[in-house]
């Protein structure tokens, strides 16, 4: 007797959530690029409305599953690795909320409000988990772990221009301390223990999203004036790129799975961050650099959206781990 198929809504995993954060990002790195390059702005609409339909229907997907599943959920909530991808929602919602922010202010604002609220919540509950009775062991630790840390720096991005300038700085300066911490955990584990599992190991693009991000939201709630900290953090953006760089081979030979979406939005945030260096400072360099991880961006996005729909087409993801 063979046995039954799995069923796929209660197999919906957390993570489909990073879909969502890889479209809105490079939603966001086509407006950074439009003073610039004026065609990036059509573009950039469409991502965005494609990206919100996506949103929905994943954030559909898996409330039905909450509703009529909620014992799953509450085991991907106690999973050492899935845990750090709840705020992969609030991030989303964030995100969503800036890119909504130029043309429709009414609407960006109660959603970024709602996100913060979440973020702030899930923050506190994630790292919560973390230091609870619960025992994690060193390999469960990747890269996946500044997801947490990476949403509350992306608060400022949107509220600084909002005015919510001292909730910008406190989200700013937890995630700052948080992934200060986070870092030296992750590259302890990466230097002394095994390699990280091939099914996680794009994970480690993720290195690069937290001092991108970190530096425009840093330029923005200081006034646009890029300083010496705000430099260290987009160097230090290149330098993990750099070092991602050096994966590639690896990555390359890797099967296909949701956790591929983990390179989308770090390239996203490091082409906002060259975007904007170029823009104030007006150089050339920075200019190249975030044109050349911009089209990278758009071949990696193109290139998880069709092997996505064909991951699903052929039942290869939703499987019971």
């Amino acid at each position: 007797m063979s046995e039954a198929p799995p069923n796929r809504l209660e197999h919906f995993p957390i993570t489909f959530f990073a879909i969502v954060m890889g479209l809105m990002g490079l939603t966001l790195a086509l407006h950074a690029a439009t003073p610039l390059y004026p065609m990036a702005g059509p573009a950039a609409q469409v991502v965005l409305w494609i990206g919100i339909v996506v949103a929905a229907t994943i954030a559909a997907l898996y409330i039905a599953k909450a509703l009529r599943y909620p014992g799953m959920v509450a085991w991907e909530w106690h999973h050492p690795v899935r845990l750090a991808f709840f705020p992969t929602v609030t991030i989303s919602l964030l995100l969503l909320a800036t890119a909504l922010a130029p043309q429709f202010p009414a609407v960006a604002r109660p959603l970024w409000l709602v996100g913060v609220v979440g973020q702030g919540v899930l923050t506190i509950a994630v790292i919560s988990g973390w230091i609870s009775h619960r025992s994690f062991e060193v390999g469960h630790l990747t890269p996946a772990w500044f997801i947490p840390a990476v949403g509350n720096v992306i608060v400022p991005v949107a509220g600084a221009e909002m005015g919510y300038i001292e909730v910008s700085w406190l989200f700013f300066s937890g995630g700052m301390m948080f992934w200060g911490v986070l870092l030296t955990l992750v590259m302890n584990r990466l230097v002394f223990h095994d390699p990280i599992p091939g099914r996680l190991f794009p994970t480690m693009v993720i290195l690069i999203a937290p001092p991108s991000v970190a530096f425009v939201a840093y330029v923005k709630m200081t006034g646009g004036v890029i300083d010496g900290f705000g430099r260290g953090l987009i160097y230090a953006a290149y330098i993990f790129a750099a070092l991602v760089v050096m994966q590639l081979p690896k990555l390359a030979k890797l099967p296909f799975a949701l956790s591929w979406w983990a390179l989308s939005f770090p390239l996203a945030a490091l082409a906002i961050a060259s975007f904007l260096f170029a823009r104030i400072e007006a150089t050339l360099v920075h200019e190249v650099i975030g044109v050349v991880v911009l089209v990278l961006l758009i071949v990696v996005v193109a290139g998880l959206v069709l092997r996505t729909i064909k991951a699903i087409a052929r039942h290869e993801i939703c499987h019971p781990e």
